[in-house]
């Protein structure tokens, strides 16, 4: 078996959203100060020792910095992103103080704190890590490679009969780095088939592929908190077409319910657009509200692409395929199905932009409601707040 190592040995090891909203943030709000928090959803208990491990790891990635291969990388494949961008993470370090852990029993917090610029990338690889860490220090045995491999490509030969694309997405709750890479490599026997790509861009460059990416809800959270709730989502994407013009246009839909966000992709964006991200709530439902928003504009929903994204597994992706085939165009980003399909419980972790400062202003909380309840994040009242502002029952 190869011996793939447990930190991280690549800057680029990460979601590109990431490095695409870090090139914004840093054109657009080089001043703003972030605030995230870990959030344990699945209520996991933690070893004894695991906050100590973690900030071992957290510290060790000071040492990371982009190599002139990889910026080359990125150049070429994507031409969207300025050449200041490309200096300016060449001398990129992450900052290990920006990063405070604490354990009491079973129970560990996780915060981030500093400019929103430098804080932005943080997110996926403590993920990873936590969700790695956990297995490990846990003593939790998954299946072999050879089942992994055998998993994966069942599930591709499934979505290769059904003649639909799909690209990878699990980086942030993956097994493992090793399960990652082998995942990869048996996905790659299905390129030109069926997978177009992963999310990940270290993994992107091993394998010659682009990365894929654009935003995601941290995004629009922080323009709610900055500019209002009511005009959050036409803000952000503007602001996202300022410093992409239309390149990377696949809107992300939920961040305050998919109704609201269509109150406001307005013809503009919807034809700028090359499409939109489901990422909860009922796909289906989600599926007819876009085929609706598109006709109602005459535009031919053939011609934009639904990106699905939402806890994908072989027989969601079979009913989404047979309802949208014909309607509307469509593929898949699938995460922990691909990267934590190992016969243990997947983590259910995520690490969430919780408050934001602008230069001149106070600390101001941020809010995500999206189509489904219980991925609500925020302060209960700023939630009430905002669902009073946005007529949201």
């Amino acid at each position: 078996m190869e011996n793939y190592p447990f930190s991280f040995v690549s800057i680029l090891d990460n979601d590109f959203y990431k490095f695409t909203m870090q090139c914004a943030v840093i054109k657009l709000y080089p001043s703003a100060m972030a605030h995230y928090e870990f959030i344990n959803r699945g209520q996991h208990a933690f070893p004894e020792g695991f906050g100590v491990e973690l900030r071992k790891h957290i510290d060790a990635m000071a040492g990371l910095q982009l190599t002139k291969q990889e910026k080359e990388f990125l150049r070429v494949n994507c031409p969207y992103i300025n050449p200041a961008y490309l200096d300016f993470l060449q001398g990129y370090h992450y900052d290990p103080s920006e990063v405070t852990i604490k354990q009491e029993g079973a129970q560990v917090t996780v915060d981030v704190n500093g400019y929103w610029y430098r804080t932005i990338l943080w997110e996926i690889p403590i993920l990873s890590l936590i969700s790695e860490l956990y297995y490990k220090m846990s003593h939790l045995e998954r299946v072999s490679d050879e089942e992994i491999i055998a998993r994966t490509d069942e599930k591709m030969s499934l979505y290769k009969d059904l003649n639909i694309t799909v690209a990878e997405f699990g980086t942030r709750r993956r097994h493992s780095y090793e399960v990652h890479r082998k995942v990869m490599q048996a996905l790659m026997k299905f390129k030109g088939e069926g997978f177009v790509g992963t999310s990940n861009v270290h993994l992107s460059m091993l394998h010659g592929m682009k990365p894929i990416g654009t935003h995601a809800h941290e995004w629009f959270m922080f323009h709610a908190a900055k500019y209002g709730f009511k005009i959050a989502n036409s803000i952000g994407l503007g602001r996202w077409v300022d410093v992409y013009q239309g390149d990377l246009g696949i809107a992300l839909t939920d961040t305050y319910t998919t109704d609201v966000f269509f109150k406001q992709f307005d013809k503009l964006y919807a034809k700028l657009f090359d499409g939109v991200r489901h990422d909860s709530g009922d796909p289906i439902e989600f599926a007819q509200k876009t085929i609706d928003h598109y006709h109602s504009m005459g535009i031919n929903p053939l011609y934009k692409t639904i990106v699905f994204s939402d806890a994908l597994n072989p027989e969601k992706v079979k009913t989404i395929t047979e309802y949208c085939k014909g309607k509307v165009g469509f593929s898949f980003g699938i995460g922990t199905d691909l990267t934590n399909d190992t016969g243990l419980r997947p983590m259910n972790i995520v690490m969430k932009l919780l408050k934001v400062k602008t230069l001149h202003h106070d600390w101001t909380e941020t809010v995500k409601l999206s189509d489904e309840r219980g991925k609500y994040t925020g302060d209960p009242k700023m939630i009430n707040l905002a669902k009073e502002i946005l007529n949201i029952d």
